[in-house]
């Protein structure tokens, strides 16, 4: 049995803490702010997939082969690699009417070792 000192509640001047904190964050403002953007790009079920696939991939792939892995249309495909794009996740190279895309090297490298 734990024998516990109870005192009432008293307010506290304004602007002082009530404790102390326990831990502080390791994660710099930039990097949280790198991270988060890349996650919240993977936050899509759709995006997450497109990462799947193009990461199983040597090479760059044809956003004609992923249209029909997915039960949405070629410019909802293009949107969610946009996405990626943006965040830093995929990369892609114009050859003619067709983008082919890939997983940039290291994209997901931050994240995955925070993460670990």
């Amino acid at each position: 049995m734990i024998d516990l000192e109870l005192v009432p509640k008293q307010k506290r001047p304004a602007g002082e803490r009530c404790c102390e904190p326990v831990v502080y964050p390791d994660v710099e403002r930039q990097q949280a702010e790198r991270m988060a953007a890349v996650a919240k790009a993977l936050g899509d079920p759709v995006r997450l997939q497109l990462v799947d696939v193009l990461r199983k991939h040597a090479g760059a792939v044809c956003v004609c082969e992923l249209v029909p892995l997915f039960d949405i249309s070629q410019p909802t495909v293009s949107h969610h690699l946009k996405v990626l794009r943006e965040a830093g996740i995929v990369g892609s190279e114009r050859q003619g009417l067709w983008a082919y895309y890939y997983v940039k090297p290291g994209a997901l490298k931050e994240l995955s070792a925070w993460l670990t």
